[in-house]
C-alpha cells in the first residue's frame, strides 16, 4: 500500500487560517451551557426544597401548627420577606391571619388583623393566583395602616380543601441580592411553586381537620361514657347533673353552663347545676321562661337552639355579664323529667362551631337515655325496698303484735286473781306498756307502707316532729307518739290544721306552763285525735285565749272539738279531735 501526497505543482484552494471569532463563539457557548447547568441545578434544588416543604406541612396533625408550618415553608420557597395565611370565616371575611416576618410587638402596634379588603379582598372574591410587581399601583390597593412595614411585590394563591377555598397564601417583598429592582419581583416560577405548595397544604389541612374532628368526637364519646357510668353506678342525681355541666363546659369552651329541669309548671325550670367563674349561684332556684331568652327559645324549638345575645337588653340572673353566643339542648327522656343544658360565651367571643350541633345533640340523647335507665334502676331499687318493708310489716303484724296481744290478755286474766293491790298495779302498768308497744309497732307498720326515703317534706310525721323540736327549745324535753296511717289519711287542709294545733300546744307549754316535759300524741283511726300533755303549772287566767279560740274554730270547721283541762296531779292537757273527711267530699 502506498500513500498519496499532493504534488507541489498540483492546483487547488489553499486551507483557511483559524479565525479569532470562532474562539469567542466557543466561549459564549460554554458560558451558555454553564448558565443552563446552573439553572438546572437551581431547579433541582428548588424541586428538592418543594419536596421538603411537602413533607414538613404533611407531617403534623395539629391544625394550628400545620397552618404555621405552611406559611413558613411558603416564605422559604419563594424567598419572601413576609408571609401570611388568611383563613376564611364561614360567614365571609377573614377569621384568622397567621403571619411570618412580623413580630408580636410590630403586630400590636399595627392594631387589628386585616379584614379582607383591598388586594386581599380581591383574592378572596376571585380565587385565582395573583402576582403584583408594585402593590401601590394596583387598582384594588387601599393603602397600608399605620406602623405597617413597606411592601411592594406581592404573590397570592388560594388554598383549596376538597374543592372549597379554605384560605389564601399571601407573600410580599421578594428578597433581592442585587441592585436591580426587577430582581425584587415574584416570577412565574414562584407562582407555580407556591401553587403546588398550596395544593399540598390543602391535603395537609384536610388531614389535620379530620384528625381534630375525630379527636373532638372521641372526647364527646368519653364524656358520654363518664356520665353513663356515673348515673348507672349509683351517683347521686346532684353529682350526676354537675358532671354533665362540667363536661359540656369543657367541651364547648363556654364561660357559663347550666342544667335546668322542668318544674311542675311547664313555664318554670329549676337550676340543678351550674359552672362558670364570677357568676351568681343559681343552684336550687327556679327560673321562668320570661327570665331567660335562651329558655324562651327552647320552649318553642325541637333540638339544639343557637342564638346570639350580643346587644340584647337582658335583665335576668347574671345580667352583669355581657353575654354573646349561646346554645341550648333539651334532654327529653321517657322516664325522667325534661331537662335543658345551656352553654353561653361572653360577648365578643367566636360563635360556637356549627359542627358542635350534632355532637351535643348526640350527647344529649345519650345522657337522656342514661337518666332514664338510672330512674328505672332507682324505681327497681325502691320496689325491692318496698317489698322488704312489706315482709317486715307482715312479720310484725302476724307474729310480734299477736304475741304481745296474747301476753297482754294473759296478764289481764291474771290480774283479777291477784289479791295484792301493789302487784295488781304493777301488772296493769305492764299491760299499759304492752298496749303502748303494740301501738308503736302499728305506727311502725304504717311507716313502712307510707314513708318514702326520697322526699320527707311531704310527710306529716316529719313535719310534726320538726314543729315539736323547734317549739320545745332547749329547756323543754319533748316526746312524740303517733299511731295510724298519719301520712296516708291526714292530708291537705286537715294536715295544715293539725300542724297549727301542734305548734300552738307546744308553744303554750314552752312559754306559759313552766313545764319540763311535753308529750304530743297523734292518733289516726276514724277520727284524728291530737293531745298535748305537759307537767307544768297550767295556763294562767291572765293569758290571752286567742290561740285556744283559734284551735276551737279549726276543730269546728271539721265538725270536731277542742278542749284544754288542768290535770289533778298538775300539768295541762290539750285535746283536739276532728273526724276524717269522707272520700269524695273533701
Amino acid at each position: 500500500m502506498t500513500s498519496r501526497t499532493p504534488h507541489p505543482d498540483a492546483t487547488g484552494p489553499a486551507p483557511a487560517a483559524p479565525s479569532p471569532l470562532a474562539g469567542m463563539r466557543l466561549t459564549e457557548l460554554l458560558g451558555e451551557v454553564q448558565e443552563r447547568l446552573a439553572a438546572v441545578a437551581r431547579s433541582q434544588e428548588r424541586v428538592q426544597d418543594l419536596l421538603d416543604a411537602f413533607l414538613s406541612v404533611s407531617s403534623g396533625l395539629d391544625l394550628d401548627a400545620t397552618l404555621r408550618q405552611i406559611v413558613e415553608a411558603a416564605t422559604g420557597l419563594v424567598d419572601a420577606r413576609y408571609g401570611a395565611l388568611g383563613v376564611l370565616r364561614p360567614g365571609g371575611g377573614l377569621g384568622a391571619f397567621i403571619t411570618v416576618g412580623i413580630d408580636a410587638e410590630l403586630a400590636a402596634r399595627m392594631g387589628h388583623l386585616p379584614e379582607g379588603k383591598g388586594v386581599l379582598g380581591q383574592l378572596i372574591t376571585d380565587s385565582h393566583p395573583l402576582r403584583i410587581t408594585d402593590l401601590g399601583t394596583h387598582p384594588a390597593s387601599v393603602g397600608m395602616p399605620a406602623h405597617h412595614p413597606p411592601m411592594r411585590s406581592f404573590l397570592g394563591v388560594p388554598v383549596l380543601v376538597r374543592g372549597e377555598v379554605f384560605g389564601n397564601l399571601y407573600m410580599t417583598e421578594k428578597r433581592t441580592h442585587t441592585t436591580d429592582e426587577r430582581e425584587g419581583a415574584f416570577t412565574a416560577e414562584d407562582e407555580a411553586v407556591l401553587t403546588a405548595l398550596a395544593g399540598a397544604a390543602g391535603i395537609a389541612i384536610d388531614n389535620a381537620r379530620l384528625y381534630a374532628e375525630g379527636e373532638v368526637r372521641r372526647r364527646w364519646l368519653t364524656a358520654v361514657a363518664d356520665v353513663r357510668a356515673a348515673l348507672l353506678g349509683g351517683l347521686s342525681p346532684e353529682a350526676s347533673f354537675q358532671l354533665v355541666v362540667d363536661r359540656v363546659a369543657e367541651l364547648t369552651d363556654a364561660d357559663g353552663t347550666w342544667l335546668v329541669r322542668a318544674a311542675d309548671d311547664a313555664e318554670r325550670f329549676r337550676v340543678e347545676a351550674q359552672r362558670g367563674a364570677e357568676l351568681e349561684d343559681l343552684t336550687g332556684t327556679t327560673l321562668g321562661v320570661a327570665d331567660s331568652p335562651v329558655l324562651a327559645a327552647v320552649a318553642g324549638a325541637d333540638g339544639v337552639v343557637t342564638l346570639d345575645l350580643t346587644g340584647v337588653d337582658y335583665r335576668g340572673p347574671n345580667a352583669h355579664v355581657a353575654w354573646g353566643p349561646s346554645l341550648a339542648v333539651p334532654l327529653r327522656g321517657a322516664d325522667s323529667q325534661t331537662a335543658v343544658v345551656i352553654a353561653c360565651r361572653r360577648g365578643g367571643r367566636d360563635p360556637f362551631d356549627p359542627a358542635l350541633g350534632p355532637l351535643i345533640s348526640s350527647f344529649a340523647d345519650q345522657v337522656a337515655l342514661a337518666l332514664d335507665m338510672a330512674v328505672r334502676q332507682q324505681v327497681a331499687r325502691q320496689l325491692d325496698v318496698y317489698e322488704d318493708r312489706d315482709r317486715i310489716a307482715r312479720d310484725l303484724h302476724d307474729h310480734v303484735i299477736q304475741r304481745l296481744f296474747a301476753a297482754g290478755l294473759s296478764l289481764q286474766a291474771a290480774t283479777g286473781r291477784v289479791r295484792d293491790v301493789a302487784v295488781q298495779q304493777r301488772l296493769r302498768g305492764v299491760i299499759d306498756q304492752l298496749d303502748e308497744t303494740v301501738r308503736d309497732i302499728r305506727t311502725t307498720i304504717f311507716d313502712l307502707h307510707t314513708t318514702d326515703g326520697g322526699n320527707q317534706q311531704d310527710s306529716l310525721r316529719r313535719r310534726v316532729l320538726d314543729i315539736v323540736t323547734a317549739g320545745a327549745g332547749d329547756d323543754l324535753h319533748p316526746t312524740v307518739r303517733m299511731s295510724g296511717a298519719v301520712d296516708a289519711l291526714v292530708t291537705g287542709e286537715l294536715a295544715v290544721d293539725v300542724e297549727a294545733v301542734v305548734r300552738e300546744g307546744v308553744s303554750n307549754a314552752a312559754r306559759h306552763s313552766g313545764a319540763r316535759h311535753v308529750t304530743v300524741t297523734l292518733d289516726v283511726a276514724d277520727d284524728v285525735v291530737l293531745e298535748v300533755l305537759d307537767d307544768g303549772r297550767g295556763i294562767a287566767p291572765t293569758v290571752a285565749r286567742s290561740g285556744l279560740r283559734n284551735l276551737q274554730e279549726r276543730a269546728g270547721r271539721w265538725g270536731g272539738d277542742s278542749a284544754v283541762e288542768a290535770l289533778p296531779d298538775g300539768g295541762t292537757r290539750l285535746r283536739w279531735c276532728a273526724p276524717l273527711p269522707v272520700p269524695g267530699r273533701g
